[in-house]
């Protein structure tokens, strides 16, 4: 099995630069074998900071591909395994919604995308897949394919709400450890 994957520092390049189309062969190079053994190691280190969704650049892979979901109360459970997303189009009707990212732990921002997302990718077993997304599972979507696409949520607020949002998690980040809470990545 391939080595643990962390989450790598906010301001590492590979963050804001586009990741390039999907190749198997690139599997390899990077310690996996497959597809599925790649989905597997995404799913377990997404569950393991916490998160619902989570890009390889993330944990410093530069593959085009995310992971999301398998979360009871996020479309009952549904996974999905993204390789070369697309998001082919959009609703007009917007939500603004509290977002959160595992790159800026603790930092949440409120958010405004489309409701609902038609988009294509393939699965773990090289699949094409065409989903109609819509409500949470559609912004998953569109937050992690934001990642493949180099762009970062805190991007999308103003520098004042991104101030603010970074001194509560500050104070939140240090409410915990002084109850003496072991937070991984932080």
């Amino acid at each position: 099995m391939s080595k643990d994957l962390q989450l790598i520092e906010p301001t590492h390049p590979s963050l804001l630069t586009p990741i390039p189309k999907f190749e198997d062969s690139m599997l390899k190079e990077h310690g996996f074998k497959d597809r599925k053994e790649l989905t597997e190691k995404m799913f377990e280190t997404m569950k393991k900071y916490g998160g619902i969704g989570l890009t390889c650049n993330q944990v410093g892979l530069p593959l085009n591909m995310f992971v999301l979901g398998d979360h009871p109360q996020l479309e009952n459970g549904l996974k999905m395994a993204c390789f070369n997303p697309v998001i082919i189009s959009s609703s007009e009707e917007t939500l603004a919604f509290k977002e959160g990212c595992l790159t800026f732990q603790f930092i949440f921002l409120t958010i405004t995308r489309p409701r609902k997302v038609v988009v294509k990718y393939e699965d773990e077993n090289g699949n094409l897949q065409e989903g109609h997304l819509d409500g949470m599972i559609s912004r998953v979507f569109q937050h992690e394919y934001d990642h493949v696409e180099g762009k970062l949520f805190v991007e999308k607020v103003s520098k004042m709400k991104l101030d603010m949002a970074k001194k509560k998690a500050y104070k939140d980040i240090k409410k915990l450890k002084a109850k003496g809470i072991d937070i991984p990545g932080v």
